[in-house]
């Protein structure tokens, strides 16, 4: 199977490298970080440490996401699974393996990693974090009925789910909407435990600011309404 990584990254010039470093370059064919409009040398670091750099002008999660699978989908040989993560180095790239055994194994079209049901090192997630996390797991299982733990970065998804889900959200409404989409097409899923640590530098750019904390509530919020 054709494994890809996609990687969103904004001013993580401190940790791209070790992010793209950690993948097993034997099981993943491409590494593929979108910089969205960072002003360091995210892209330069990326490219040296053998990533595929795309760029993407417009701010947000979202659109740096599907710049990066607009570039795999235009690609002569498409992917079968494509993964995503983040770009600060909280994530553990070395458990990719086991976020795409589901699918391989058991033919689920997506699968979440979840830092609630994994090891998260002390204080690598705000109380606002934890909370926001906690009440979308409840809002979705109260209007969907179907329970996720979190909606962390860390996931994979097979191509045929992504291209059903016909992802929208430019934002941080992006996981969210992936999750609940999955559930209104009957996209069978899976949570699996991830390890979570603190970033490996700079700051962030949601829960770092207040502002930031903010927006991707809001956004979240709406999200899990809207597709209600």
């Amino acid at each position: 199977m054709i494994i890809d990584v996609v990687i969103p990254a904004y001013n993580e010039e401190g940790t791209i490298g070790r992010v793209v470093g950690d993948i097993d370059r034997k099981l993943v064919r491409h590494v593929v970080v979108c910089n969205n409009a960072s002003t360091d040398a995210t892209a330069r670091v990326a490219e040296e440490a053998g990533a595929i750099v795309v760029h993407e002008t417009r701010r947000g999660y979202g659109a740096a996401c599907l710049k990066a699978m607009a570039y795999l989908e235009a690609l002569e040989a498409k992917s079968d699974i494509v993964a995503f993560m983040d770009g600060d180095y909280s994530d553990h790239p070395e458990q990719l393996k086991e976020l795409i055994e589901p699918i391989i194994q058991r033919g689920v079209g997506m699968v979440i990693g979840s830092r609630a049901r994994g090891e998260r090192e002390a204080g690598s997630m705000t109380p606002q974090q934890r909370f926001g996390n906690w009440l979308a797991t409840r809002m979705i299982k109260v209007m969907y009925g179907v329970t996720y733990t979190d909606l962390g970065p860390f996931r994979a998804l097979t191509r045929e789910a992504l291209q059903k889900m016909n992802m929208q959200d430019q934002t941080y409404g992006w996981t969210v909407e992936m999750q609940v989409k999955a559930v209104k097409l009957h996209i069978p899923f899976e949570e699996i435990p991830v390890d979570y640590r603190k970033r490996g530098a700079g700051k962030s750019k949601v829960a770092g600011t207040f502002k930031g904390t903010i927006f991707a509530g809001y956004k979240i919020i709406r999200t899990i309404l809207k597709y209600r």
